[in-house]
């Protein structure tokens, strides 16, 4: 099988790439590096020991995909590729619908096109409803969606809407929707890791550059929340467990009967990941639409304590403002991928700190990318 991995270079899918290798699946890059850094791909090649193909392009580039299909026997794909800071969406809304929805409108319709039908999608849990998030309890795949605070996270909600779409008109499409929590750490090799551009978005990195000094102090958004220390919640989900559940994904839906061996149905009321098997033959679950997280939340703090013992370096913070849309805790339900996938984090807390900690101070300056 021949994957191609659309923002390949970036975090998740670097270490995505060294999965499906291990797993011996065959794969293309194709990255137009505008958030990612091709050194990346460099370092993955170095783990795995194998050239990695890499064509530079825009998911938006209509000509440019249908060359890459032409000239490539493509049968899957990982679609990574988009623009993920939430702030940033705030700021400049266009930019993200155009490059998350339209590039992928562009991507599904060359798909299509030509006859490549398998597709695993990096959702985000963004798309749950705020009020879902704020309940304390463990998201569950048919908690309201939709009510985003963001345009990024809308972006995401968008493309699912598509991709149910899509499917509902040709049910041929084997289609995975992966809603990811928190990803942090770093590959055990310390060679490949987050490696953000500017002001880190996310807390790992941030907690990183200045445990090494790159950055004086973290900023902590928010002390009095009605959590047990006042600081927000979240289900962190080390990269390496993420990058797998992307290998489960894609076995799923190759093995998944479609419409031209079998019916699938699906139950009047229920979300499509909650579709029933009847027709006896075999798997029937499609789109496929799961959590991946590690169902646990922690603390900012906790993630400073934690990170702190990790490195024997101490990481100066101090309590800031809460920031609009925050919640006091958002962590996942992730049993549906268990059951279906087969998958579950493996990872704990230590690692995802001890990780973040060797590539931070084996790279202090990441990637070397302006």
């Amino acid at each position: 099988m021949n994957i191609l991995v659309t923002g390949g270079a970036g975090y998740i899918a670097s270490h995505t790439l060294i999965a499906l290798h291990e797993a011996n699946y065959d794969f293309i890059v194709y990255d137009n590096l505008c958030n990612s850094s091709k050194n990346s791909l460099k370092a993955v090649e170095k783990i795995i020991g194998k050239t990695i193909e890499f064509v530079q392009g825009d998911i938006r580039d209509r000509q440019a995909l249908q060359d890459l299909f032409a000239t490539h026997s493509i049968d899957s794909v990982i679609h990574f590729a988009g623009l993920k800071a939430v702030g940033e969406s705030v700021s400049n809304p266009l930019s993200y619908y155009d490059n998350n929805v339209n590039g992928t409108l562009v991507l599904l319709a060359m798909m299509k096109a030509n006859n490549c039908k398998k597709i695993v999608f990096s959702s985000s849990a963004t798309v749950y409803n705020e009020v879902s998030a704020s309940n304390y309890k463990a998201l569950e795949e048919n908690d309201p969606t939709g009510a985003t605070t963001n345009p990024y996270g809308t972006s995401k909600y968008m493309i699912e809407q598509i991709l149910n779409d899509l499917y509902t008109s040709d049910n041929t499409f084997q289609i995975a929707i992966l809603r990811y929590f928190n990803p942090v750490g770093a590959h055990e090799s310390g060679t490949i890791g987050e490696d953000p551009n500017g002001i880190p978005n996310n807390l790992m990195p941030f907690i990183s550059q200045t445990a090494v000094g790159k950055r004086e102090v973290l900023s902590v958004f928010g002390g009095d929340y009605d959590t047990h220390d006042g600081t927000g919640v979240r289900d962190y989900i080390h990269v390496v467990d993420l990058a797998n559940a992307h290998v489960k994904a894609i076995d799923y839906i190759s093995k998944v009967k479609t419409s031209s061996g079998c019916q699938t149905s699906t139950k009047a009321g229920l979300e499509p990941h909650t579709q029933k098997e009847e027709s006896g033959c075999g798997v029937s679950t499609l789109p496929l639409t799961v959590n991946i997280g590690t169902g646990i939340g922690y603390s900012v703090l906790d993630m400073i304590k934690a990170f702190e013992k990790a490195s024997s370096k101490k990481v100066p913070y101090q309590i800031a403002p809460r920031r609009v849309g925050d919640i006091a805790k958002c962590y996942a339900n992730p049993s549906l991928a268990k059951k279906l996938l087969n998958w579950e984090a493996t990872k704990t807390i230590e690692d995802m700190c001890q990780d973040s900690w060797r590539w931070q101070s084996n790279n202090p300056d990441g990637y070397n990318h302006g």
